[in-house]
């Protein structure tokens, strides 16, 4: 294999990111050079949510335009990604949420025997995945250690039925160079902020720059760095002007909407001197 890429789709809500994750983490386990593409809708939960994850075996920063594997968790994976697949692509589905030409899987049946929760669903369409691209079971343990600790002897249960159910149509080798660390844009943002002497991070949650809050949050304990989570992005906007008057290297995170209700007092802070940056996350248009 030289270059692969996967698309895993379902229901907005279901762990989608999550499970696009893995499947990243997979193929960097396989010492492959990955880029990964996470689908951001306008929802809190339902409608359509996907992932494309682009595997090769020289260094990539851009997804192709066809997808050679497609998990489906759902039927809208199917329906609407078709222009996405080329004629060797292989399907392979959750059978009691879609049907489709290429390789179903009974989840669901999976899950009852295993006594399972709905989440793990994802970890048997990513043992489905490994199977029908020869990766090692042992890789997928080694992974799913690392990444998913809680409830692992019944998530590698679940894959591992997931893992026997497909037949291999593609061979994924190991490489022979240790895995990358593997990082979103959003923890190199953050990574470069704390480099830089970063003593402050205020942010309202706002797609795609959610996920900045967390990990910043997450490592504040380990670092002299506070976080705040606001009531609003004027909230957060004000406050950072308020840390940065007291000396404090201050950065806020948002989006196109959050940015909007900042304009007045970003534009105070220009007026007055006051430096505050701002992480601005755009979402990808039509």
């Amino acid at each position: 294999m030289a270059d692969l890429s996967v698309l895993t789709g379902g229901r907005a809500g279901d762990g989608i990111n999550s499970a696009g994750l893995l499947v990243s983490h997979l193929f960097n386990r396989m010492g492959y050079f990955t880029y990964m593409y996470f689908d951001y809708p306008s929802l809190i939960k339902g409608g359509h949510n996907f992932t494309i994850t682009r595997a090769a075996d020289t260094p990539v920063g851009a997804c192709r335009e066809r997808v050679d594997v497609v998990l489906a968790l759902n039927q809208d994976t199917i329906d609407l990604h078709r222009d996405l697949m080329h004629d060797r692509t292989v399907v392979i589905f959750d059978s009691g949420k879609a049907t489709a030409d290429g390789q179903g899987i009974p989840v669901q049946e999976i899950l009852k025997t295993e006594q399972a929760s709905a989440v793990m669903g994802n970890s048997c369409m990513i043992g489905a995945l490994a199977g029908a691209t020869g990766i090692p079971f042992a890789v997928i343990e080694d992974v799913f250690r690392k990444q998913i600790p809680r409830g692992l002897e019944k998530n590698l249960a679940v894959a591992g039925k997931g893992y026997a159910s497909v037949k291999q149509v593609y061979r994924v080798e190991q490489k022979v160079q240790e895995p990358f660390p593997l990082l979103s844009g959003n923890e190199a943002i953050g990574l470069g902020l704390l480099h830089g002497g970063l003593d402050a991070y205020v942010a309202y949650p706002m797609t795609p720059t959610s996920n900045l809050l967390h990990f910043l949050a997450g490592v504040a304990e380990d670092h002299p760095l506070t976080v705040v989570h606001p009531e609003n992005e004027i909230s957060v906007i004000l406050m950072a002007h308020g840390l940065a008057y007291a000396g404090k290297r201050t950065a806020v995170g948002t989006s196109g909407g959050g940015f909007c209700l900042m304009t007045e007092s970003f534009s105070m802070a220009g007026t007055n001197e006051v430096p505050v940056v701002v992480v601005m996350g755009q979402r990808t248009g039509p």
